[in-house]
């Protein structure tokens, strides 16, 4: 069995031409060109980082050329392997599949992934909405959540502890809405979250808090959650694969390992040639909305 749990802070991420130009060669024609279509440097350097997190851990921990490697998506989005579909081993038994799943959120992107589990990763940044009140934010969201989640939010403490409360709860049902692939048309207040009294650090990895699915408490999942940094709470899913109802064995916890560029890049292999108009395009643009700027800077 195997664990991967790796994070790249691409808010302070700042490319060099020779990096960028670089990156861009490592991934498909069509992710680079859906890359430069950003209009924000912010949204291009975290696209760029989830491509290249991807294609490391397909080459590093599956075994597969770089240059052979063939992401796609689903119709829902989900990237995917494509190819290519590697057989069985010589000795005739299959090893546990990998089951990956990828989020970018605030200053960084994330990948998690596990042998013989399904598995969903999601990272929220805990930010003062920009264009209301928390109260008038918590209003407009209110369908999100269960009447005890909120209870649970709304009695957190000041408003930063509240908005702290709430990006958890979100990060764990995205965890498990992507764990399981359903996408947009899950009534996300079938799931309600009972968190762990035990307060997140950025030392420990928890697996305390417990989700109840239409009322009834789910014993074959499990919810990772962690902080990367003060400001950026991280949920990973992980339950059964396929249609099984068991426990599985799942493995000890594994912590976040940060990445660098350099580490991004470690095994990678050109897979076309320089463009030097990728630069020149990603240069013209701004590092992110003006409002989203501030809002960051003025807690």
């Amino acid at each position: 069995m195997g664990s991967v749990r790796w994070a790249f802070r691409c808010g302070s991420w700042t490319p060099s031409r020779s990096d960028w130009l670089l990156a861009s060669r490592c991934i498909q024609c069509e992710e680079k060109e859906r890359i430069g279509q950003f209009v924000f440097a912010k949204d291009a350097k975290s696209a760029m980082a989830g491509r290249l997190l991807m294609r490391k851990f397909v080459c590093e921990r599956m075994g597969i050329l770089w240059s052979e490697i063939r992401l796609e998506r689903s119709p829902r989005g989900k990237p995917y392997l494509a190819a290519p579909l590697k057989g069985s081993s010589d000795s005739g038994a299959e090893p546990p599949a990998w089951s990956f799943n990828l989020s970018h959120q605030g200053d960084y992107a994330v990948l998690a992934a596990e042998q013989g589990v399904q598995v969903g990763v999601d990272i929220m940044k805990t930010t003062m909405p920009g264009s209301s009140s928390v109260p008038e934010f918590f209003r407009i969201m209110t369908r999100q959540f269960t009447a005890y989640e909120w209870s649970v939010i709304q009695s957190a403490g000041w408003e930063h502890q509240q908005l702290a409360a709430f990006y958890r709860h979100w990060a764990l049902k995205e965890s498990f809405i992507k764990a399981i692939g359903t996408g947009l048309g899950f009534n996300l207040q079938r799931v309600e979250f009972h968190l762990s009294a035990e307060p997140l650090t950025q030392k420990y990895v928890l697996r305390q808090t417990k989700m109840h699915l239409d009322e009834e408490e789910e014993e074959d999942w499990i919810f990772e959650e962690s902080l990367l940094d003060a400001d950026h709470h991280v949920a990973v899913a992980l339950g059964p694969a396929g249609s099984a109802r068991f426990r599985p064995s799942f493995p000890p916890t594994t912590s976040f390992t940060l990445l660098s560029f350099s580490d991004l890049i470690a095994s990678a292999s050109p897979l076309t040639e320089e463009d030097p108009a990728c630069w020149d395009g990603f240069k013209m643009k701004a590092e992110a909305p003006q409002r989203q700027k501030e809002t960051d800077t003025s807690k």
